[in-house]
């Protein structure tokens, strides 16, 4: 559940940037030139941050994924795998007992 809500915090946060940044895109065009460059510095700022909670999360996933490789890796299915060779193929040949 912690997990869930640092996501959820993340998220909510990220989007907040995203609208501020949208926010500055929209009044660009009528930003006086000599204050152009401050409102400019301060979406490449905002990008970064936008960019450093992506790459994060991205990393997260990643580790997430080989996480799960890992203990997938150790996992037997040759009896799952078998039982679901011999339900196919009852299902190709219907009409034998059992099927």
């Amino acid at each position: 559940m912690e997990d869930a809500g640092k996501k959820s915090r993340e998220m909510e946060e990220l989007e907040g940037k995203v609208r501020e940044l949208e926010k500055i895109a929209g009044t660009l065009g009528d930003v006086p030139d000599e204050e152009l460059a401050a409102a400019l510095a301060g979406a490449v700022e905002l990008l970064g941050e936008i960019n450093a909670g992506i790459e994060a999360r991205v990393e997260a996933a990643g580790e997430e994924a080989r996480e799960a490789d890992s203990l997938l890796s150790g996992v037997d299915f040759g009896p799952f795998d078998e039982a679901l060779e011999d339900l196919e193929r009852r299902e190709r040949t219907p009409g034998e007992p059992g099927a």
